[in-house]
């Protein structure tokens, strides 16, 4: 005999979904909860990388500014017994001698900076600068001249180069401690005793803005010396640094202490020259990050300060993070080694 089965109320089908809209929607909650989580941390993540591979760039050029191997002090014309003519079209930035290679008026600048004023900048070799007049202030622009550290001729006086050591496309510096030549690797290498080859460079760091997946996008550019028509080739180097800044630890009085930080805007002239006992032995750096894209579940209010200027975020969706180095320019120090 069969027996009489029997179903789900009614009202138990109603409890049994509420019940389970109720799973649902907390199971949803946390998937929501996580996936946000998720973007936001590989957002902060990718903003990191991104800011400490620019900030570790420039920090290991500005380490080595104002090296130039065995060649004990400052580099200067009347110390090199040959230097290769200024190249048309270089980047030549304020003072008297601030170009690729030193001439003979004035002190030769291994380091400088100019506040971005507009798109072309540098003796028009810097064409497309992001420069915005409405805004507080504008990136900066750093130039840095010196030798890479490891000697390419490693040991004097056996001064033996081989086929393809040197590349064709480089300039190199040769130099004992009292004088040094400064020479294209496509020539012959110049004859100087007890003296190494490292090579010569003259770097330049501006922001530009990039159209990538129709997103205005700041790019960290890098300039670097080359032989040719355009004797400084740029390469975009990493996407969304906004803003650099930089403030310089100055030595005004020759105790070798700094005795305050200024921006290159309140620097004397006369500062960039290392000269009169005035030396710059620091350099603070502040990199601004903002992520490519926008993010319309976030509003950014925050306002960063970068030393002496500031950035407002004004309510915007993107993502961004603040970095700062204080960097010691040890060769402003150092007479000899």
């Amino acid at each position: 005999m069969l027996k009489k089965q029997q179903g789900f109320t009614l009202l138990e089908i109603f409890v049994a979904l509420a019940i389970g809209l109720v799973i649902i929607g907390g199971t949803l909650s946390v998937f929501v909860g996580l996936k946000t989580t998720t973007t936001e941390t590989s957002s902060m993540g990718e903003l990191q990388e991104n800011g400490r591979f620019a900030v570790n760039l420039i920090t290991d050029d500005l380490l080595r500014q104002n090296f130039w191997g065995d060649l004990t002090g400052n580099l200067s014309f009347p110390r090199l017994i040959q230097v290769p003519n200024s190249p048309a079209n270089d980047c030549v930035g304020d003072g008297l001698n601030n170009g690729s290679f030193p001439q003979q008026l004035g002190s030769f600048r291994a380091i400088s900076v100019n506040v971005t004023t507009s798109e072309t900048m540098l003796s028009d070799c810097i064409t497309n600068a992001a420069y915005d007049a409405s805004a507080p202030f504008n990136s900066d622009i750093i130039q840095i001249k010196r030798a890479v550290a490891l000697p390419i001729i490693p040991i004097p006086p056996a001064l033996v180069v081989v086929p393809g050591q040197l590349n064709d496309n480089r300039y190199y510096i040769q130099s004992n401690g009292s004088s040094a030549n400064i020479f294209p690797g496509n020539t012959a290498v110049p004859v100087l005793t007890e003296s190494r080859i490292w090579e010569y460079q003259h770097h330049i760091y501006y922001i530009r803005n990039e159209t990538i997946s129709d997103e205005d996008v700041p790019v960290l550019v890098q300039g670097r010396l080359q032989q040719g028509d355009n004797p400084i080739g740029f390469n975009m180097l990493v996407e969304g640094i906004e803003k650099i800044h930089y403030m310089f630890g100055v030595d005004t009085d020759g105790d070798g202490v700094v005795n305050g930080y200024m921006s290159s805007a309140e620097m004397n002239p006369n500062y960039w020259d290392n000269g009169n006992n005035v030396r710059i032995l620091a350099v603070k750096l502040y990199v601004l990050v903002r992520a490519i894209r926008q993010d319309f579940n976030y509003e950014n209010d925050n306002v960063y300060q970068l030393g002496d200027v500031s950035f407002d975020a004004n309510g915007d969706n993107y993502r961004r993070l603040l970095l700062s180095s204080t960097v010691t320019l040890y060769n402003a120090r150092m007479e000899s080694w």
